[in-house]
Order: C-alpha cells, then sequence, then structure tokens
C-alpha cells in the first residue's frame, strides 16, 4: 500500500503545473469577466499531448490511465485555471470511453484523433429540462430513417456546446412504454454538431463564465448510422461506462482547487498585517486553514483509491462516487475559508479566491447531487431500501 505519487506521475504533476503557468491568474480572471472561452488554453494543451492523456497510443494518446488523468486535471485546476481550465478539456480526457469499448475500429480511428489533437472539440448532451438525473425518462426521440436516425427533442446544461464540433447524444429510439426495463431503448450517438438543426443558447450563470453552458433546441437532425456507439437499444449500459471515471476526474479539480484556494489565503495570511502582527499569527486564521487542508488531503487519497481501482478494471462505484462528494465537499469549504480568511480582499476580484468559491460550487452540484450520492452509498454499503 503506497500513498505516494510514482515518480512518473509526479513528473506529470510538476510538467502539467509548468505548462498551466503559462496562463497567469490575469488571463483566466479576464475570461471569467469576458466570458470569452479559453481557446489559447485548450490549443495549447492539444498541442502539448495532455488532452490524449488516457487514450490508447493507437489513436495518438499516452494509453495511459485515469489515474494520471486524475493527476493532470487536479494540477490543472490547481495551476489558478479552477473549473474554468478543467471544464475546457474535461471531456476529451475522458469522453470518448464508450468509443473505446464500443466502438468500431472505423468509429475509433475516426473520432478520437481529431479530439485529442484539438482539431475538434466535443460535448455531452444527456441531460434534459424535465428529467434532471432520471435518464432513463429523457424525451430527446431518435426514429430510424433511411441510412441513420432523425432526432427531435431539448438537452440542458451542456458544456461547451456552442464551441463544439461534435457531440455524444443519447436519445430514446423505442418509446419508454414499449420497454421491459426502463434502461432499455435508449441509444448512443457520436455525431457532428449541425448548426442548421441545432439552436443553441447560452445560460447566464454563477461561475465559470468562459466556459459556457447551454440548451439545446434539436430539429429533425439527421444522424447516419456509422455514428451510432454499440447496438441500439444499449445506449444507456453504454453510457454508464464513462460515469466513474467522470466522478474520479471531478473529485481531482476539486481538489485542486482547494489547494490553490488555501495557498492563496495563507500567503495572504503572512504578509497582511493587523494590530502589529500577521493575520497568520492568530489561530483563528490558522486553524480553520489547517482543517481546510486536511480535508482535501484526504478527499485527494479517495479520488486516487477510486481511480487506481478504475484502473485495475476493479468495481469502483462506490469509491468513485464517495471520492466526488468528500471531494466537493472539501474543496467547497477550502475555497470558503480562503475567501472569509481574507476578508474584504477575499471577496474582490483581484484576489481570485472568490472566482474559486463560484466555481467549486460546479462539482458539489453535477453531474450528480451529493444526495443522490448519499442514496446510492445507503442502498449500496448499508444496504438500507431504496429511497428514490
Amino acid at each position: 500500500m503506497d500513498f505516494s505519487l510514482t515518480p512518473d506521475q509526479q513528473t506529470i504533476r510538476e510538467a502539467v503545473l509548468q505548462h498551466c503557468s503559462q496562463f497567469t491568474d490575469d488571463y483566466w480572471l479576464e475570461h471569467d469577466r469576458s466570458g470569452e472561452w479559453p481557446f489559447e488554453f485548450h490549443k495549447a494543451m492539444a498541442e502539448a499531448g495532455w488532452l490524449g492523456i488516457a487514450m490508447p497510443e493507437a489513436f495518438g494518446g499516452s494509453g495511459l490511465g485515469i489515474t494520471e488523468a486524475a493527476v493532470m486535471m487536479q494540477a490543472v485546476a490547481e495551476s489558478g485555471g479552477g473549473m474554468t481550465a478543467a471544464s475546457a478539456i474535461h471531456g476529451p480526457v475522458f469522453g470518448l470511453e464508450p468509443v473505446i469499448l464500443f466502438g468500431t475500429e472505423e468509429q475509433q480511428q475516426r473520432m478520437i484523433p481529431p479530439i485529442i489533437s484539438g482539431e475538434e472539440k466535443m460535448c455531452f448532451a444527456v441531460t434534459e429540462p424535465n428529467t434532471g438525473l432520471d435518464t432513463t425518462s429523457l424525451k430527446t426521440r431518435a426514429e430510424k430513417v433511411d441510412g441513420g436516425y432523425r432526432v427531435n427533442g431539448e438537452k440542458i446544461w451542456i458544456t461547451n456546446a456552442h464551441v463544439a464540433d461534435r457531440m455524444l447524444l443519447i436519445a430514446r429510439t423505442t418509446p419508454l412504454e414499449e420497454v421491459k426495463r426502463k434502461t432499455d431503448g435508449l441509444t448512443l450517438f457520436y455525431t457532428r454538431i449541425d448548426r442548421s438543426a441545432i439552436e443553441h443558447r447560452l445560460i447566464p450563470k454563477m461561475g465559470r463564465h468562459a466556459v459556457g453552458s447551454n440548451m439545446l433546441f434539436i430539429t429533425d437532425l439527421f444522424i447516419p448510422e456509422e455514428d451510432r456507439i454499440g447496438a441500439e437499444g444499449q445506449g444507456f449500459k453504454i453510457l454508464l461506462q464513462g460515469l466513474n471515471p467522470e466522478r474520479v476526474l471531478l473529485g481531482a479539480e476539486a481538489t485542486g482547487l482547494g489547494r490553490v484556494a488555501i495557498q492563496r489565503a495563507a500567503k495572504y495570511a503572512q504578509e497582511r498585517v493587523v494590530f502589529g502582527r500577521p493575520i497568520g499569527m492568530n489561530q483563528g486564521i490558522q486553524h480553520p486553514l489547517a482543517k481546510a487542508w486536511m480535508q482535501v488531503e484526504a478527499a485527494s487519497l479517495m479520488v486516487f483509491k477510486a481511480a487506481t481501482l478504475f484502473d485495475k478494471g476493479e468495481d469502483c462505484g462506490v469509491e468513485a462516487n464517495t471520492a466526488k462528494f468528500l471531494a466537493a465537499e472539501a474543496g467547497y469549504e477550502a475555497c470558503q475559508t480562503a475567501v472569509m480568511s481574507m476578508g474584504g480582499m477575499g471577496y474582490a476580484q483581484e484576489y481570485h479566491v472568490e472566482r474559486y468559491l463560484r466555481e467549486v460550487l460546479i462539482p458539489r452540484i453535477a453531474p450528480v447531487s451529493p444526495h443522490q450520492i448519499m442514496n446510492f452509498i445507503a442502498e449500496r454499503v448499508l444496504e438500507l431500501p431504496r429511497s428514490y
């Protein structure tokens, strides 16, 4: 049992931190103010090969695991880019797992290299306005037609859809009332975003302004047969393959954000002098920051436990969900503590921690709520009756 990064993993961490240092705090603050997508950052990460860290070497990736991807994403957030930087590259790191596991060789060769090279950008079109976490009840419909499918429906909270070239879309191919199980009759596609058939509307929101969240209105979108991933009607099962890595990476990002928030607050506490002494001498400042640091580091251990289990091919649903929950809560507490430790300056944009606090709410809310994770743990670990 070893809780340390390997030399190679430590090298990845240091290299990512160094690479991200060219994108300063002012860069991220300006993009937060303007809402402009961080094209330069995405391009730089793609050109350096980081987008393909967990993708097979046969398709231009590095062939490493989710553990190494978590090391990378934690460092990206910790660099000061926070959830804005992480969300700009989050999808390519793990999002094409269904294509790797269930796609044909032709699909893999066609779909994966353009994403990890940065030539194309992708998004996930799963969530819908009236279904939330109840994915089996989604309403978007894909009807079989000659040569493919005709899709109509709505999606919501689709990150990066306004700049994406491709989307991973799940839609119902068999009406809910005609299937034996609710999880049947859903089909997964990876296809081009045809702007003539898809309207996007940006959702004004609290934080992460530079990485937009969208509503999508899909009208008679044609998806060719060759863009279907796996068998028709098996999309829900295929989609599940990506849920655990997503939770692991979000946990890594939340702990990275918590780390940089604590670092900033501690530095401020060393420099800020009140009543003739640095405020960092006061236990009222020291203890909350120390507690936040311990919580973040403990959550980070669970993140890497879950990542290690996934890379070994073992069941990690409990650990991945636990990691996401603990990391999001610890990250939030760290960012809130940083703001409070810095007082009025913590509320000022120029000190950045208020941006971290706004952004750290994302891993608390998405892609699954903390309450639903507690339901999951109660049912799967404690063997309590299902409550939903």
